[in-house]
């Protein structure tokens, strides 16, 4: 998606929540994986510095601007979530092993990145067709 183009608010909340939602799923994941998964406590403490990460990418991106765009937009939410979300974690004595970090810049990736991708893909089928 363009810059230029206009750009609904409706879109611009959809792609918001979706970001948050596979932030949340990420966590979920990993957490369910180690068996963590029943407590909330635990849950919000492993949450927070991605949500703040995925928050700042926003930010820092102007993602409403363009909230469908895969190269500038996502990519710069993706490492912006994978950065400061890490720097948060370490900052609150939290666990930034280097597998933990492969971990999470391979499934947000495939994450942010991946619904974007599928959204333009359709978005281009349907712009050829008419």
């Amino acid at each position: 998606m363009s810059e230029t183009r206009v750009v609904s608010p409706a879109s611009v909340v959809s792609a918001a929540v979706i970001d948050l939602v596979l932030v949340v799923v990420f966590v979920v994941i990993g957490r369910s994986s180690h068996d963590e998964a029943s407590n909330f406590v635990g849950f919000v403490t492993t949450a927070w510095p991605f949500v703040a990460g995925v928050a700042l990418g926003w930010l820092i991106m102007r993602a409403w601007r363009a909230p469908l765009g895969v190269v500038w937009t996502g990519i710069g939410i993706w490492i912006s979530t994978v950065v400061f979300g890490m720097l948060l974690r370490s900052f609150a004595d939290q666990g930034v092993q280097l597998s933990f970090v492969i971990v999470t810049v391979v499934v947000l990736g495939v994450f942010l990145l991946g619904w974007r991708g599928i959204v333009a893909l359709v978005l281009h089928r349907r712009t050829v067709r008419s």
